[in-house]
């Protein structure tokens, strides 16, 4: 092997070796996560874990905010967004008892995390996201991370998506001061909804809905959250 062949092998290694540290770096802050904010607070699913353990979260928040991406807090993603504190979205995910066949609709893509979780636990993921550039980066990111099942749509999510209805299973990420009756129609019998409703800039609660085989719907406040308030002309 000749001296520029050897020369570009040891710069490619110089760049590999660093970007696999990183990986490993963030791996280890995940296993963290699950373990001490996630499984520590009594989430026991453990496809919801292994979801949780998966997803690189650190790819869904802004460059400066890589460094922090694993903590026990919610992120700003820019336009006045967040991505939700990791136990938040694991909760969510949780008590919606998703199934490997499920049909999910997410209003509020943001940066497409909590659709990446979702991803691979479902058949399908559709996302609506209202706020336009939000969701030109979070469908680049999911191409290019190839989260292949998660279809997204930039439209206002209080009415939901009819084309794709009825869906197994709902999960809203943004706080309504009530709960949206399209979502509740395009919910199918059986079917589960996460949401946090009550008023922007106030405690919210966190509510699992669930609609019955003969269509009747009950809800139950799971516990007080504070998230960005559901936007759009309704």
């Amino acid at each position: 092997m000749n001296r520029s062949v050897l020369t570009v092998a040891a710069f490619v290694l110089l760049i590999q070796v660093p970007a696999l540290a990183g990986e490993d770096s963030y791996r280890a802050k995940r296993e963290a996560m699950v373990k001490d904010q996630i499984a520590g607070r009594g989430v026991t699913s453990p496809r919801v874990l292994d979801a949780m353990r998966s997803v690189p979260r650190h790819e869904f928040v802004r460059t400066i905010d890589r460094f922090r991406a694993y903590s026990d807090q919610p992120l700003p993603i820019g336009q006045g967004q967040t991505i939700s504190q990791p136990y938040i979205v694991a909760l969510m995910t949780e008590l919606l008892n998703v199934d490997a066949d499920d049909v999910v609709l997410e209003v509020g893509t943001g940066s497409g995390y909590q659709a990446a979780v979702l991803s691979g636990l479902v058949r399908e993921v559709y996302s609506i996201e209202i706020i336009e550039p939000l969701y030109v980066s979070a469908g680049e990111r999911a191409r290019r991370l190839g989260y292949k099942n998660t279809q997204m749509k930039h439209g206002d999510g209080y009415f939901g998506w009819k084309e794709h209805a009825p869906y197994d299973v709902i999960i809203v990420t943004a706080a309504a001061e009530h709960i949206p009756p399209p979502l509740i129609k395009q919910l199918k019998p059986g079917g589960r909804m996460c949401i946090p409703v009550g008023r922007a800039f106030f405690v919210q609660n966190l509510v699992l809905v669930t609609k019955d085989a003969g269509g009747d719907v009950t809800t139950k406040n799971i516990l007080p959250v504070r998230f960005v308030p559901l936007t759009g002309d309704h």
